[in-house]
């Protein structure tokens, strides 16, 4: 991903059409945005093509109130906070909300992952990454994650029990999985494929 991106940076000029796809997405969440930022910038300051720019770092939408060059376009959903509708429509506008959570419930992952997932989705949208200044992302502090309470579990997981379990290797696999390396399509494959194991359960 990067040979390609420093190959674009290096050859494209005013006249390319230039497509982008997730940038910054094989590394850490704070790297990619900085990289995935620092990279729409040089095009735009050096470079000037048109360019399809397409991430799930909402951060950078940010980008429009700093450069007058800059659309944000985003795909459609209905969403009445009860049931999430996937449009398939394209319209300009920014959006701040991501529906991955919403496709693992889709896809048939446990109640209890979806449930701390969630969780932990709240702890984290408490530390937004900010602009600091033009052309500047400001980055906050990690936020610092609990391990789960037992007793948060549900009720029947705290029976005692004559054996130990079998572990679950539905959540084991999704323990395993390195979710900063993984494309959206290969993650919702991979949602589809648990999904099915589960089913047969």
């Amino acid at each position: 991903e990067m040979n390609e991106t420093a190959n674009i940076l290096n050859n494209a000029t005013r006249k390319s059409l230039i497509i982008l796809d997730e940038i910054g997405r094989g590394t850490s969440t704070f790297d990619g945005i900085s990289i995935a930022w620092a990279v729409a910038e040089h095009i735009l300051q050096h470079i000037g093509a048109k360019t399809l720019f397409a991430t799930h770092y909402h951060e950078l939408t940010e980008l429009a109130g700093i450069y007058k060059n800059v659309k944000n376009y985003n795909v459609a959903v209905h969403d009445d906070g009860e049931k999430v509708v996937f449009l398939r429509k394209v319209v300009e506008g920014a959006t701040d909300k991501s529906y991955g959570i919403h496709v693992a419930k889709l896809a048939g992952l446990p109640m209890e992952v979806i449930e701390r997932a969630n969780e932990i989705l709240g702890i984290l949208e408490g530390h937004n990454i900010s602009v600091e200044g033009k052309g500047k992302p400001a980055v906050a502090s990690r936020p610092r994650i609990k391990r789960r309470s037992k007793t948060s579990f549900r009720d029947d997981s705290l029976q005692l029990l004559l054996f130990t379990p079998r572990p679950n290797e539905i959540i084991e696999e999704l323990r395993k999985l390195d979710l900063n390396n993984m494309t959206p399509i290969q993650a919702l494959n991979k949602l589809y494929e648990l999904k099915l194991k589960a089913e047969k359960e």
